[in-house]
């Protein structure tokens, strides 16, 4: 499925997990910025209905339907791309809080397909055009890729791998003209993250910010990535711990009665 604007600008940016949160957020202010937004995420009809909005404004953008767990449909995903100025890497999330005694192993296993296999298909896969286009890749991770936390251990192990792929992937290819950036948000208030983790469970949902005044926004994080994807071509911004003021680390919050 593809809902297209009629012109093509320059400088193309691709938005995994594109369908809500930090990915729609992202999108919005890439667009604003000038790319050709490339909307990619499984839910067709949220990010048709995005990409429309944005061509109502008079910005370029596009929605392909993608999983990035499958690769055969990123590698024919990337094919429609000779070159590639920024891919940010949003599609990812947590399932449950277990402690690690009663964890369910297929939660660890969607989750690391997800969040880990997911960022290494479309990075492998638009290399290439990204290096033709002297291009960014924009990893979002999370500080649950810095630091743990109990009941949580399913998504540290899935942050911490992705972290490491950044990390790993800036080293292999120092050198070539792609630039590697990784965002680590902290606690982010969006409309599905918690809910989607808890499972629908709205009231556990709303515990996470429960007492916390601001939580980041969607925006907030947006905003981050659009900052560092605009830097001058010489400037890497390895890795940008983003909070809200009130969290001082995983574990230590100030919550107001």
């Amino acid at each position: 499925m593809s809902t297209a604007s009629p012109a093509t600008p320059s400088r193309t940016a691709v938005v995994t997990g594109a369908s809500s949160g930090i990915g729609a957020a992202t999108a919005h202010r890439l667009a604003a910025a000038g790319y050709r937004v490339v909307l990619a995420a499984r839910r067709a009809e949220r990010i048709a209905a995005l990409a429309a909005e944005l061509v109502e404004e008079g910005q370029q953008a596009e929605a392909h339907t993608l999983d990035v767990t499958d690769r055969a449909a990123v590698d024919a995903f990337a094919e429609r791309f000779e070159t590639l100025e920024v891919l940010v890497n949003n599609a990812g999330g947590a399932l449950g809080a277990d402690p690690v005694a009663s964890g369910d192993p297929e939660d660890w296993r969607r989750m690391y397909e997800t969040n880990v296999l997911g960022t290494l298909h479309t990075t492998q896969a638009l290399l290439p055009a990204l290096t033709a286009g002297e291009g960014t890749v924009v990893v979002l991770s999370s500080t649950a890729g810095l630091a743990t936390y109990e009941g949580g251990a399913g998504y540290v192990a899935a942050k911490h791998a992705q972290h490491v792929l950044a990390e790993t992937l800036r080293l292999e290819i120092v050198g070539s003209p792609v630039r590697v950036i990784e965002i680590a948000p902290g606690m982010v208030r969006t409309d599905e993250f918690a809910l989607t983790r808890f499972r629908g469970d709205e009231e556990k949902a709303a515990r996470v910010y429960e007492g916390v005044a601001e939580p980041l926004t969607a925006d907030d994080v947006a905003d981050t990535i659009a900052w560092c994807v605009s830097r001058p071509s010489r400037v890497n911004v390895d890795l940008l711990v983003v909070r809200p003021r009130a969290q001082a680390s995983n574990t230590k919050v100030h919550r107001e009665p």
